[in-house]
């Protein structure tokens, strides 16, 4: 995956909007939920709980590793860009959002999900 893909897959989550914080771009539906290009382009960044930060470490130790440091102890988990397929990416992405993401939001989310199974019940 490159940068643009990680951005691209951020932004098709209702309500995700792109700004920056400290020199890094981020990704907020609200709260910071990823960001991207940090410590350089070769990585973006999840922010999971801890035990969703062990799972993907686990089962994807070279796409996933922890934050080094403090960030890191409370699940800001990095992606590995160039290892990352686009499913395991969504997932991860989805996940930190849910995190951030209000009751609300979430609904959207579904609610899309819905219409995209069955077109002809938006109609």
């Amino acid at each position: 995956m490159t940068p643009d893909d990680f951005r691209r897959l951020a932004l098709a989550l209702p309500e995700a909007v792109e700004s920056s914080h400290m020199g890094t771009v981020d990704f907020r539906v609200g709260r910071i939920f990823a960001t991207l290009g940090y410590p350089n382009a070769s990585f973006g960044m999840v922010a999971l709980t801890r035990d969703q930060q062990e799972m993907v470490t686990g089962v994807e130790p070279r796409t996933f590793r922890p934050v080094p440091g403090a960030w890191g102890l409370k699940g800001a988990t990095l992606v590995v860009l160039a290892e990352a397929d686009e499913p395991t990416l969504r997932g991860a992405l989805e996940a930190a959002w849910r995190l951030k993401a209000n009751k609300r939001q979430i609904a959207l989310l579904e609610a899309g999900r819905v219409s995209a199974a069955f077109p002809a019940a938006a109609s």
